[in-house]
C-alpha cells in the first residue's frame, strides 16, 4: 500500500480508489467481518443493485462495506471526501474550519461540522502511553480559553443565544496541558485547578520518573512531590527560565508554546467552542502536535494514522453548541 502524499491523488477524488484505499487501511492482513470479528468465510458480493465494495460473512450471515463499524457508518459523504477531510484537518497546523471544509469539499455547513467532530473523535487516543519517563523531562500549566490572554482581567466570548458578552478569568473555560519536552501533548478541560484534578491527571498521564516543571501555582505542589524531581518558574517575578538544582534547565516554555499553537488556531480558525466540545478540539490539537513534535512524522503518514484510529468509533448527537 502507498501512502497518498499528493492532494493530486485519486484517492482523494476517485470513489473507487478511496474505496480500495481505505479497505488496505482497515484490513492489511485481509478483510475483517466489523460485527463479529471473523476472518474466515468472507466472500464478496456483485451486482449492480448493490454496487461495489460490499462483502458477506458466513460466521454471521450478513453483509458490510469498509464503513460498517467505523466514524464512516450511515455517512453519506462519499469516502474520497472524507479521506480529504482527513488530510486537511491532519496537516493544518491551527486545524480547519468547518466552514473551510464546507466550501473544499462542496457538502453542506451542517455536513462538514458533523464531519470535523467525527474526525476528531478518531483522534482519540485507545490507549495512549504516559509521558516522560527516566532521564526525561515534562512541563505543566493551566490556561484559560477565550479572546484574551490568560493574565488579562477579563474577555469577550461568543456564547449561543446571547452573542457576545464579557466574561472574567474564573468564568472561562480552564485547560490543562502536560508536554515532554521534545516529546507528544495530553490536555484536558477541567472546572477547577485543584490539587485533587492534577493528580488525577498526572497519575493516568506521567511517569513518575521524569522530572516535572511547573509554575508556582498551589494546585501543582503537592502532586509535584510524587516526581524524581519537581522545580517551579516563578512568573509573577518575570522568571521564564532558570537552572534547576541539578544543573537542568527548567521552564515551562515548551507547553506555553502549545498553548501559543492551540489558542490561535481556536481564536483564528475556530473562533469560538461551546464548552461541551472543548475536549474534543483539545485532543486534536495534542494528536497534531505529538505525531510532528514526538516522531516527526508528515502529513500522509499523520493522516494514515487518523483514519486507522476511525476504527470502532461513533458519533451520533445532534449539532449544538458548534464552533466554526
Amino acid at each position: 500500500m502507498q501512502t497518498p502524499e499528493l492532494l493530486s491523488d485519486p484517492v482523494f477524488h476517485d470513489e473507487e480508489a478511496a474505496r480500495l484505499y481505505l479497505q488496505e487501511v482497515r484490513w492489511p492482513d485481509g478483510v475483517v467481518c466489523p460485527r463479529c470479528g471473523s476472518l474466515d468465510g468472507i466472500r464478496p458480493l456483485g451486482g449492480e443493485s448493490m454496487g461495489p465494495g460490499w462483502f458477506y460473512c458466513e460466521a454471521c450471515k450478513d453483509k458490510f462495506t469498509v464503513r460498517m463499524g467505523s466514524i464512516f457508518e450511515r455517512s453519506h459523504i462519499p469516502l474520497h471526501k472524507w479521506l480529504l477531510a482527513f488530510r486537511l484537518m491532519a496537516s493544518s497546523k491551527k486545524g480547519c474550519s468547518a466552514h473551510q471544509l464546507h466550501r473544499t469539499l462542496g457538502i453542506t455547513y451542517k455536513s462538514a461540522w458533523f464531519l470535523a467532530h467525527r474526525i476528531r473523535e478518531a483522534r482519540v487516543p485507545t490507549d495512549p502511553p504516559t509521558l516522560g519517563g527516566e532521564g526525561k523531562t515534562i512541563e505543566m500549566d493551566e490556561t484559560y480559553l477565550g479572546h484574551a490572554g490568560s493574565h488579562e482581567p477579563d474577555a469577550w466570548v461568543f456564547i449561543n443565544g446571547r452573542g457576545w458578552v464579557r466574561r472574567h478569568n474564573d468564568e472561562k473555560m480552564r485547560v490543562l496541558t502536560l508536554v515532554e519536552r521534545g516529546g507528544g501533548s495530553r490536555s484536558i478541560h477541567v472546572d477547577r485547578l485543584n490539587s485533587a484534578n492534577v493528580f488525577d491527571f498526572l497519575h493516568l498521564n506521567a511517569d513518575r520518573d521524569s522530572a516535572l516543571n511547573t509554575d508556582q501555582a498551589t494546585a501543582f505542589i503537592r502532586p509535584g512531590r510524587a516526581f524524581k524531581s519537581h522545580e517551579t518558574v516563578n512568573h509573577s517575578a518575570e522568571e521564564y527560565a532558570r537552572r534547576g538544582r541539578d544543573g537542568s534547565k527548567v521552564t515551562t516554555n515548551t507547553v506555553e508554546g502549545f498553548f501559543g499553537i492551540f489558542k490561535r488556531g481556536m481564536k483564528g480558525t475556530y473562533q469560538h467552542c461551546g464548552e461541551k466540545h472543548l475536549q474534543r478540539y483539545l485532543t486534536e490539537f495534542d494528536f497534531r502536535y505529538s505525531y510532528r513534535i514526538a516522531l516527526g512524522i508528515d502529513d500522509a503518514k499523520r493522516t494514515e494514522i487518523a483514519i486507522k484510529g476511525a476504527e470502532g468509533k461513533r458519533l451520533t448527537y445532534r449539532r449544538t453548541g458548534s464552533a466554526a
